[in-house]
């Protein structure tokens, strides 16, 4: 039986549908949680990062330091 070029072109478009069905799987897609990117080779062995909430005033200590300095100057002052 000899094929036509019509239905060869059918036959190679479906062994690549097939292929390409098959490949799609294995190739997989990154997506990125709490800022890491998964699927990695590491993630499930990856450490956990914790940042603890800093201080609401985010310059504390020269506020601390500001207070100190006013309390010595009106003791001196005394």
């Amino acid at each position: 039986m000899i094929e036509t070029k019509r239905s060869q072109a059918w036959k190679y478009a479906f062994w690549g549908l097939i292929l390409a069905g098959g490949l799609a799987p294995s190739v997989g897609c990154q997506v990125s949680v709490a800022g890491q990117t998964l699927p990695s080779p590491y993630y499930l062995r990856d450490d956990v990062q914790y940042f603890p909430a800093g201080p609401e005033n985010k310059i504390a200590n020269e506020t601390a330091a500001m207070k100190k300095a006013r309390a010595e100057s009106l003791q001196q002052r005394r």
